[in-house]
């Protein structure tokens, strides 16, 4: 049986590090340049499930660019900014977004996903929906998130224990989170 990512279980791998090592987990994703990254496109009310998507991104050969508190953007939304967002998910190798019940209220999370569709195609973009339930698929309704590839847990043909992949729902076809990321 296929899974999603709970709130929870994103709760849990951060919590599985001290909060010290949370914070530089974080920052690190902040600071980086996101050229060849995997760009995390969140809400900045999903903050608390941000750190676990990291982690579970990074445990598997991501080196992931968030842009929240970037310093180098301006502290307002203007021009520049969405100049910066744009040249940043350019730079960027993938995009992954991490969709809750508060991306859809979001007013950069559908921008950033439409840039990083246009430029980077179906290919390299992917959902990581963070969901209540492992088997919650409300999120796929949410006008265009149905349309993508989606991480989630589960049984791959040719691996022995369950794996987390990039499922193509379309095709019903999926690889291995790692090979997704590797490929480019």
């Amino acid at each position: 049986m296929l899974e999603y990512a709970t709130k929870a279980l994103l709760e849990r791998f951060a919590r599985e590090i001290p909060l010290t090592e949370q914070a530089k987990v974080r920052k690190s994703a902040e600071d980086r340049s996101p050229a060849g990254t995997t760009f995390l496109s969140h809400s900045s009310q999903d903050g608390e499930w941000l750190v676990g998507a990291i982690r579970l991104l990074e445990g598997h050969g991501a080196t992931v660019y968030v842009d929240k508190k970037d310093p180098k953007l301006p502290p307002y939304t203007n021009k520049d900014t969405a100049a910066g967002l744009k040249n940043r998910i350019h730079q960027s190798r993938k995009f992954v977004l991490l969709a809750s019940s508060n991306s859809k209220d979001s007013r950069w999370v559908p921008w950033e996903l439409g840039i990083a569709d246009e430029h980077k195609g179906l290919g390299r973009v992917a959902i990581l929906p963070a969901v209540d339930s492992k088997n919650e698929t409300a999120w796929t309704s949410w006008e265009y998130l149905g349309l993508y590839d989606r991480v989630i847990w589960g049984d791959l043909e040719g691996e022995r224990d369950k794996v987390w992949m990039v499922m193509d729902g379309k095709d019903n076809t999926a690889v291995k989170l790692s090979t997704w990321l590797a490929r480019t």
